[in-house]
């Protein structure tokens, strides 16, 4: 009897542990043949990548004109010397992006919250907010950066900053929160409107559902485009050289003025593509997740 008692729970027992998932050999043929394709496909790209990179190199080493081309862009001496002025000046552009960046979310927000409010009284500050942002949309930033900049020190009057800094970031604080409103207006009115509803029937007031209720997933909607936004500030801040901000792309220009070479616009620009290669992949990488989060909800 106490066999057949040990036997029976060794049965149950055995019986009641989960079987582990093993995958069918169909299964494995499929995993084994994805994993060649996904080899093959690396092996591939990277093999014709290699041949075009060297065809562009042997097509441009043999040209009649590379060694003065070579001299005139990518002189390793002018580089050397051209770096830490360029650098130093690229402090001002990532000042100003951050500086402005900062004025530009919280004025286009204003906006866009003004072209949102509801009901004829309201009606004067959507007004206003529609012909600000036709206006600035509109103009092109050069010229807004010519007329504050250079335009507004001309008329000499107390009390008002000579900066062309501050004026230039300024014009690209008017300009970029224009459409920066339009990309938050576009997230405000992409929430339901039942969103709204059960926050009122909760007893929220107007401005606590736009804070706690909208604003939040209007925001994270619309993400991608403002980091996008930011890359092009970032790139922007240089057309305040023209108004005599002493930025990467100024000190290139002394550099060349100097030397007349023109390798010091190729160190501005590759320092410039340091700072937005990794800020366009993130932009890129929080896009995907905020696509998958869309279809299967929030990670």
């Amino acid at each position: 009897m106490a066999d057949r008692r040990g036997s029976a729970e060794t049965v149950v027992t055995a019986a009641d542990k989960p079987e582990v998932w093993q995958p069918s050999p169909i299964e494995q043929q499929r995993a084994a043949y994805r994993l060649r394709q996904r080899r093959r496909s690396f092996v591939v790209a990277t093999v014709s990548t290699i041949v075009v990179l060297a065809v562009v190199v042997i097509v441009l080493v043999t040209s009649p004109g590379w060694d003065r081309f070579q001299s005139t862009f990518f002189s390793p001496h002018e580089a050397g010397v051209a770096f830490p002025m360029v650098l130093r000046g690229l402090w001002t552009n990532i000042e100003v992006m951050l500086v402005c960046g900062v004025a530009i979310a919280v004025w286009s927000l204003v906006l866009a919250v003004l072209r949102t409010l509801r009901g004829p009284v309201f009606f004067p500050l959507r007004a206003f907010a529609v012909v600000y942002v036709d206006l600035f949309r509109g103009l092109p930033l050069l010229l807004v950066v010519f007329l504050l900049g250079l335009g507004v020190p001309a008329l000499q009057l107390s009390g008002l900053p000579t900066d062309p800094l501050f004026w230039g970031g300024l014009a690209l604080t008017l300009s970029y929160s224009a459409n920066v409103a339009e990309v938050l207006r576009a997230g405000i009115e992409s929430v339901h409107p039942s969103q709204r509803a059960a926050a009122r029937s909760l007893g929220l007031s107007y401005a606590a559902t736009l804070r706690f209720v909208v604003l939040p997933q209007a925001v994270r909607r619309v993400m991608p485009a403002l980091m996008n936004d930011l890359i092009s500030l970032e790139k922007d801040s240089a057309l305040l050289a023209a108004i005599g901000v002493v930025d990467a792309l100024r000190q290139a220009q002394i550099r060349q003025s100097l030397s007349f070479n023109f390798t010091a616009y190729v160190v501005a620009g590759v320092l410039f593509i340091c700072l937005t290669i990794p800020m366009a992949r993130f932009t890129d990488w929080y896009a995907r997740r905020r696509g998958f989060q869309g279809v299967g909800g929030q990670l």
